[in-house]
């Protein structure tokens, strides 16, 4: 099995201590390669450098919505300048995030506008972060989503019905371990809606870690494979059949161009 974590932050504490031991445990459950997600312009900084120190690690570059108040002109700038760079292979995450509201929700829709409008100039595609703000994102989207090459939106534990508005756009949908989560049926019943073309698989790492190692504290992408079995077995796939297409999918929407098994 080969599989591709399509989002995590290796750049975070304490996965940023042992990068190498994380990727070469993650090699040998059979996620073999992964995108580091930027989370700040720092973060981001630090994302593209990991990235072209590690064979098969990509970065995407963004500012969360947790941060849009620090997104002034000048970031906007820098961030647009690391999106150049050879293994940046999307813009974000960014979005929306009206649970915690550390920045105000104009900054937000602001700053998200911005990246789609990098995205859109830079031809890459777009990580949307949305919590408590659905409606909101979509807005956004519609105003802002023409020429957009492609939109997944990560850590996704919405429901079928807003799964299926995402895919009549176009949109990418995908999950991390909470679809494994003994109270995620909403999240499973719109897994099971999202045909394999359209759905992708993450860690969010590290963050959430699936079930049966909920507990196990950080998690990590060798953990993914979990996620990925529970997921085949929701689709009724075999796990390389669930890998397959899955990696098929990242692959195609990210614009990969993997070395080795993957």
């Amino acid at each position: 099995m080969n599989l591709i974590d399509t989002h995590c932050h290796l750049t975070f504490e304490p996965l940023a201590d042992d990068v190498s031991g994380v990727l070469a445990r993650s090699r040998q459950a059979g996620v073999t390669a992964w995108i580091t997600v930027g989370t700040s312009l720092a973060d981001s900084r630090l994302a593209v450098e990991l990235a072209g120190r590690h064979e098969n690690l990509y970065a995407s570059v963004g500012i969360h919505p947790h941060d849009a108040k620090d997104a002034d002109d000048e970031a906007m700038a820098e961030l647009k300048e690391l999106a150049r760079s050879d293994k940046v292979v999307a813009v974000g995450e960014t979005g929306l995030d009206f649970h915690y509201n550390f920045s105000k929700q104009p900054e937000q829709k602001r700053v998200f506008a911005a990246h789609l409008e990098m995205a859109k100039e830079l031809g890459l595609p777009v990580i949307v972060h949305s919590r408590n703000a659905f409606e909101e994102t979509l807005e956004i989207l519609d105003r802002h989503g023409d020429g957009l090459r492609a939109v997944v939106f990560h850590c996704f534990g919405g429901s079928a019905d807003q799964a299926g508005q995402l895919l009549g756009r176009g949109y990418h949908i995908s999950f991390t371990g909470v679809v494994t989560f003994k109270n995620a049926q909403m999240a499973r019943e719109a897994a099971a809606a999202v045909p394999m073309d359209r759905l992708m698989v993450e860690t969010d790492c590290p963050y959430m870690s699936p079930e049966p190692v909920r507990s196990r504290k950080p998690n990590e992408p060798a953990l993914m494979v979990h996620t990925a079995h529970f997921l085949a077995e929701l689709k009724g796939l075999s796990a390389e059949q669930f890998a397959s297409e899955s990696t098929r999918t990242a692959i195609r929407f990210f614009g990969l161009i993997p070395t080795g098994d993957v």
